[in-house]
């Protein structure tokens, strides 16, 4: 497996390093099979260290996770602590998903938009009353079934996931409802 270690306001010394690449080793081997690379960013900001970590799979999928202390190396468990849980809860569906995937996760270009908020004053509105668009970013979206959607949203602890559905080529969206429980936005079947 590929590393990319590397730190923003802090030195990775050889120490933390080997660290790093030994207990997430480890837990590659126990919970997940194929992983390709991982990529650790640490931070600091003020008196708190922030650890990232983002592996990516064979199969197109990608796990993260972040920790934050006072101490690189808690920050770091933390982080590390966070990524073996969600793999652990995701071993059988990862385990299936190689089964019935034996070719990665087609990805789709697409385009991610940071838009200024809207204020009451016209300076951030262009005439034709569209928001600015302060950054614009490549992204990729993966084509997925609902399952694996719902998995890679898990594994990459974020609140909401476009995907390409796999079984009609329509894009979808799952996201985490307040109560807890998953949603699933699919136009093709609103019945309209």
């Amino acid at each position: 497996m590929r590393y990319q270690i590397s730190g923003k306001q802090i030195d990775v010394g050889e120490a933390l390093q080997l660290h790093v690449r030994t207990k997430i080793d480890e837990i590659m081997e126990k919970y997940a099979a194929r992983p390709t690379s991982a990529v650790v960013l640490f931070s600091r900001i003020a008196h708190e260290f922030t650890c990232e970590i983002t592996v990516h799979l064979s199969s197109g999928l990608i796990a993260q996770s972040r920790g934050r202390d006072s101490e690189v190396y808690i920050a770091f468990g933390q982080s590390v602590d966070r990524m073996e849980k969600q793999l652990r809860r995701s071993r059988r569906r990862l385990k299936d998903h190689y089964a019935t995937r034996p070719l990665p996760v087609e990805l789709l270009a697409g385009s991610s938009y940071i838009l200024a908020p809207i204020e009451d004053d016209d300076e951030h509105e262009s005439e034709d009353n569209h928001p600015t668009i302060v950054a614009d970013m490549p992204t990729q979206i993966p084509s997925l079934s609902v399952g694996e959607a719902v998995m890679q949203m898990e594994l990459a602890d974020a609140h909401v996931l476009m995907f390409q559905n796999e079984k009609h080529g329509g894009l979808n969206v799952v996201y985490r409802r307040e109560d807890g429980n998953i949603g699933w936005i699919d136009p093709r079947n609103s019945g309209l």
